[in-house]
């Protein structure tokens, strides 16, 4: 994979304007906020066809480089610091917050759903307790079988998809189903592709298309939604993600920097989002007595974006540490290792 920052910052940045644009959305809809059903729920299942998909296709495409550098173990435990750790320390503060909050806002959260998140995440946060499950799983089946079968593999995600049944319910399995094909996509990307291929402008015109009438024909000819899972999403989300792939790939060949760091903070943005949307759509509707879904869209997204980017700006210059990550892996392999010379 050849300059991940020219391309791969750009897709992330694509995947999550969209991720603050369907919360606040959705805010505003379930807020009372004079929204027209129609064009809420068709762009809600136009984003939510494929945004998430993205991102765990954007984090499979390293996989296995990580993987066969670090190993199994040490891959997991690097994750446990910048994909667990936020997910638990992030869960309790906005979860604290909403429930403070509770009043004000369109939800009713208790402590009860905050401590379950060992076993049930909620909110924006489910994204990262599936990535974390995914990335054990994979980590598990390579240390089993060599990337000769990859491909074998991706078939096998395939029908998990296809047929989530086979699997238990509950749990993480329902994540792992939906999800694990999007990141053995990303592997076998990686593997069987040439990125040069999506990014020329005959390529990009060609996905346009695709994803015009794929959209079209999903969700006015067939009349589904996101949520009807099959054949059909299955392609679509590939379609989309090949789109934003071939974007990705001219947008960095204009070199828009801010864009590009947008990307590469998009985790800080995915955490502090959800917190900075609401707190503007309260202060618009409840200070100010703003009811234009134009006006909440606009500031919301904006402030979805960039008020996560300055807290982040001021993390880093305050030195602030261990609200993003922590140095648990480095704990954990130092354990880990005195166990294996003790064993010995």
């Amino acid at each position: 994979m050849k300059n991940r920052e020219s391309w791969v910052d750009y897709a992330k940045a694509i995947g999550i304007i969209l991720v603050v644009y369907g919360h606040v959305a959705r805010g505003l809809y379930n807020g009372g906020i004079d929204f027209s059903v129609a064009y809420f729920e068709l762009f809600d299942s136009v984003v939510y066809s494929f945004h998430m998909p993205l991102f765990f296709f954007l984090s499979g495409l390293f996989f296995y480089k990580s993987f066969s550098n670090k190993g199994g173990i040490k891959l997991i435990f690097s994750k446990v610091d910048t994909i667990f750790y936020p997910y638990v320390i992030w869960s309790v503060l906005q979860g604290g917050v909403e429930v403070l909050l509770s009043n004000y806002t369109n939800g009713d959260v208790s402590l009860v759903e905050v401590s379950s998140l060992l076993w049930s995440p909620r909110a924006q946060f489910w994204f990262l307790y599936a990535l974390f499950s995914i990335f054990i799983l994979s980590s598990v089946v390579y240390s089993l079988v060599s990337k000769r079968f990859t491909i074998p593999i991706f078939i096998c995600s395939v029908i998990l998809y296809l047929y989530p049944s086979v699997l238990p319910q509950g749990f993480i399995f329902g994540f792992i189903s939906s999800n694990f094909v999007f990141f053995v996509l990303g592997v076998v990307f990686t593997m069987h592709l040439k990125v040069e291929h999506f990014s020329s402008w005959s390529a990009l015109l060609g996905l346009a298309l695709l994803f015009v009438v794929g959209q079209w024909f999903f969700h006015s000819y067939l009349s589904y939604k996101y949520t009807d899972k099959g054949v059909e999403s299955l392609l679509l989300a590939c379609v989309s993600i090949a789109f934003v792939v071939s974007m990705s790939l001219l947008f960095s060949r204009a070199n828009y920097k801010f864009f590009a760091y947008i990307g590469s903070s998009s985790m800080a943005i995915y955490l502090m989002h959800i917190l900075a949307g609401s707190g503007s759509r309260v202060i618009l509707s409840k200070v100010f007595g703003i009811d234009s879904v134009v006006i909440h869209l606009a500031v919301g997204c904006l402030v979805g974006v960039m008020a996560p980017l300055i807290a982040l700006f001021l993390i880093d210059k305050l030195k602030v540490k261990y609200l993003l990550s922590a140095p648990v892996s480095s704990v954990a392999i130092n354990s880990y290792n005195k166990l294996l010379q003790r064993t010995r």
